[in-house]
């Protein structure tokens, strides 16, 4: 494994040292090693069964590789890695090991970027959705402004809504986020997959938030706010904000978590 995948490994690490929208990237492997090594009294107990079934996911992740080199498409090389992990943990010790297993190698997932024409398909919606709500956003704020598409005129400048001001960055760190958060505070799947659904409206909304947020610091304080070091630090905030309302969401779910545990008291009748 070292041998086959260690390049596309060590090109993975340098997308994610030069690629702000995936250097998440870094602490998957460690937070997946941790779910696993959680998990050792249970696989030390569990049946061990080596399944044939293994090489057939390593022999089908195997072709996926190979899809992935003739066609140039990094995803498919990455993802056939964890394929490859599954395979080997069934073959090995079985499909109990697998189920016991099934978090760590599914939170995988989010070391590998996705493919570029799904993200590109991504970004130009998320790039209106912010123009649009950060339009609206500064106009209640009295400042007059015009779209034209990911575009915002202002009276003293206009402000382009660019790719990496789409909040494709902030959806993806803030589901993985959230799918911590919920694998360590909640008990119930349902309440953990609602807490990693929220993550996706609080980021698109925060983004909004940002982009208004500039256009109105650019007028109100300096052209110099929507560039620069001003730009980086309100990113910093704006996520910080993120995190706020994820942790109120999570307070919520978890107070409906509660509820839904509570007895309910019998009533004696006459």
């Amino acid at each position: 494994m070292a041998w086959v995948y260690g390049g596309i490994m060590v090109s993975l690490g340098r997308q994610w040292a030069n690629d702000d929208n995936y250097s998440h990237g870094f602490f998957v492997i460690p937070l997946a090693a941790f779910f696993a090594w959680e998990r050792r009294d249970v696989l030390r107990r569990a049946d061990r069964r080596p399944s044939a079934v293994g090489l057939l996911v390593i022999g089908a992740s195997l072709l996926l590789l190979v899809a992935g080199r003739l066609g140039a498409e990094l995803f498919l090389t990455r993802v056939s890695l964890i394929g490859v992990l599954a395979g080997t943990v069934a073959f090995v010790w079985g499909g109990a090991h697998v189920r016991i297993l099934a978090f760590p190698l599914a939170f995988l997932l989010f070391m590998v970027p996705l493919p570029a024409i799904v993200f590109n398909q991504l970004t130009l919606p998320l790039q209106l959705v912010a123009s649009s709500a950060g339009e609206w956003l500064i106009r209640a704020c009295g400042i007059p402004i015009l779209r034209d598409g990911n575009v915002l005129q202002l009276p003293g400048r206009s402000l382009e809504v660019v790719e990496a001001c789409s909040g494709i960055r902030s959806i993806v760190s803030l589901l993985m986020l959230a799918v911590v958060v919920g694998y360590f505070t909640e008990r119930r799947p349902v309440f953990r997959v609602l807490l990693a659904l929220a993550a996706v409206p609080i980021a698109v909304f925060t983004n909004a938030l940002r982009v208004a947020g500039t256009g109105v610091a650019s007028e109100w304080i300096s052209p110099a706010a929507a560039e620069g070091f001003f730009h980086t630090f309100s990113g910093i905030v704006i996520f910080g904000i993120a995190l706020l309302a994820l942790s109120g969401v999570q307070q919520l779910v978890n107070w409906c978590a509660v509820r839904s545990d509570a007895p309910v008291a019998d009533v004696a009748g006459p």
